[in-house]
């Protein structure tokens, strides 16, 4: 039997592995289909990770001495899928693709989210070369330029406004004349000079070459006329999908408590509503949804669960 298994390896899975093998687990397996890193990886430069300011260094780069620190520590890798998550008793039973299946102690489930795609020609292929889904990760690289920004919710018009203290101008795309974020975010928004709503509107598509986003066409839903903003920079924010399959039971229901948005909720300490089950990262309820938060979960979830079976022993 694991003492734990954590499934996901991104920065909170490895941050979680590393604590856990360090501090004294012996049993300990990250389940992650492919290779480890999470998101950060698809990064073509880091800045904002504190002590790490190479240039030359792509998020590939930074994410590979994670991975050789938490093995040398003794943290198994499997490459497999994992289907479903339930507790049996005082343990978990891991059910992987295919069938086969694993006991542990605990489980730390680091699976993360994947922000929606808004579906506009070029959006995949300037992705990471112009189109992001991170004002905090990449609005430095746009200071004194414009940029573009698309989506009407709370976490657009936030990032908005904070691009628009980077940005020379900021322009927003939505799709309606009415936004969905709070009325206090709205007012905000409309009193910031260098911020201007392109509102009942659509990005058809985003414009560029090799070296990156050159413009992005809008269209208007009403009229269907379209206008090039001359940005090198189009933020998209439509929502995010809570990678949060692995915590359903065969009928579908999650086994912990989550919000209204599938988020699941934990306490400071990524403890679950489910004894022995812990959360960490982008998955959980209030994440940031930056590298150094996400590994700091990991690492609380670590020493929570290294706890938990002192306890129980």
């Amino acid at each position: 039997m694991l003492d734990c298994a954590i499934i996901g390896g991104g920065p909170a899975g490895l941050t979680a592995g590393l604590y856990a093998t360090r501090g004294g687990l012996k049993n300990v397996t990250m389940f992650e289909m492919g290779m480890p890193g999470g998101q950060i990886t698809q990064s073509s430069e880091i800045e904002n990770y504190p002590g790490f300011f190479e240039h030359d260094k792509t998020g590939m780069d930074f994410m590979d001495t994670w991975q050789k620190q938490c093995f040398h520590f003794g943290l198994k890798h499997e490459m497999k899928k994992v289907e479903q998550v339930a507790k049996t008793g005082d343990s978990f039973t891991v059910t992987l693709e295919g069938g086969e299946s694993v006991e542990a102690k605990t489980v730390i489930v680091c699976t993360g989210s994947t922000p929606k795609r808004a579906g506009f020609k070029g959006e995949e292929a300037f992705f990471g070369k112009g189109v992001s889904t991170c004002a905090t990760c990449d609005g430095f690289f746009y200071k004194e330029k414009p940029v573009t920004v698309l989506g009407g919710g709370d976490t657009a018009l936030e990032e908005a406004y904070y691009l628009s203290n980077i940005a020379s101008e900021v322009y927003v795309v939505h799709r309606r004349e009415t936004f969905r974020a709070a009325p206090s975010t709205v007012e905000r928004i409309k009193r910031k000079e260098n911020i201007h709503l392109v509102l009942n509107s659509v990005v058809d598509e985003v414009l560029g070459d090799a070296m990156g986003v050159s413009a992005v066409r809008v269209k208007n839903v009403k009229t269907e006329e379209t206008q090039i903003l001359e940005t090198p920079g189009l933020f998209v924010f439509v929502g995010h999908d809570v990678n949060n399959r692995v915590l359903q039971d065969e009928n579908g229901a999650f086994i912990c408590e989550m919000n209204a948005w599938g988020q699941v909720k934990v306490d400071l300490s990524m403890r679950t509503s489910l004894e022995g089950l812990f959360v960490a990262g982008d998955m959980r309820i209030e994440a940031p949804k930056q590298v150094v938060a996400a590994a700091g979960d990991g690492a609380t979830a670590a020493l929570q669960v290294i706890s938990y079976i002192q306890e129980q022993a």
